[in-house]
């Protein structure tokens, strides 16, 4: 079990392959919802995805030398926020979202009952509008609704304190209003 494992003292006792067993274990449990997370930021599933390999692989290398101080879910979420900024924050990313037209991919081509087509419609507008937001309100909104993480979590991951993480949420929450009642959300 990863948790057992996951003890500062064992982690140093681990074999290479028992080490590439537990990375395994590792990607299995949090891949999907670190891909989620990186899409947040950069807005296209190929990049979140090699994001999270980078992610993986950093944790591979450092995984021997984690300390346990924090859950290891907040680990692998701080370095991927990390990732992410680095990646926005790149010349490359400014360019390529300027010249990118649709960012949204419907993979199913097959046409959905109109309700479902509203609730989706409904849900990319709210998502832009949550990403429209100053990125210090939009990731704690992202990670408290999207990612179901609690204040406490959400702190660790982002290195704030737990007020500043609630205040962040509630401005957040404050900010969206305005928004949410021009588009009828409500």
């Amino acid at each position: 079990m990863i948790s057992k494992r996951l003890e500062h003292s064992l982690l140093r006792e681990l074999e290479e392959n028992e080490l590439d067993e537990l990375l395994e274990e590792i990607m299995i449990l949090y891949g999907d919802e670190l891909t989620r997370l990186a899409y947040t930021y950069v807005k296209d599933s190929e990049t979140a995805k090699d994001i999270v390999q980078t992610v993986f692989i950093k944790c591979y290398t450092h995984l021997k030398t984690f300390k346990g101080e924090a859950k290891l879910k907040t680990w692998l979420y701080r370095i991927t926020i990390n990732k992410c900024k680095d990646h926005v924050k790149s010349a490359y990313f400014r360019r390529f979202i300027l010249f990118k037209k649709d960012i949204n991919h419907k993979s199913d081509t097959m046409p959905s009952p109109e309700e479902e087509v509203m609730y989706q419609t409904m849900q990319a507008e709210l998502k832009n509008i949550i990403l429209s937001l100053p990125p210090k309100y939009a990731e704690v909104i992202l990670l408290y609704y999207y990612e179901e993480l609690d204040i406490n979590e959400i702190a660790d991951i982002l290195q704030i304190s737990k007020n500043t993480a609630k205040t962040r949420l509630r401005r957040g929450r404050k900010n969206l209003l305005p928004f949410l009642k021009k588009e009828e959300f409500r």
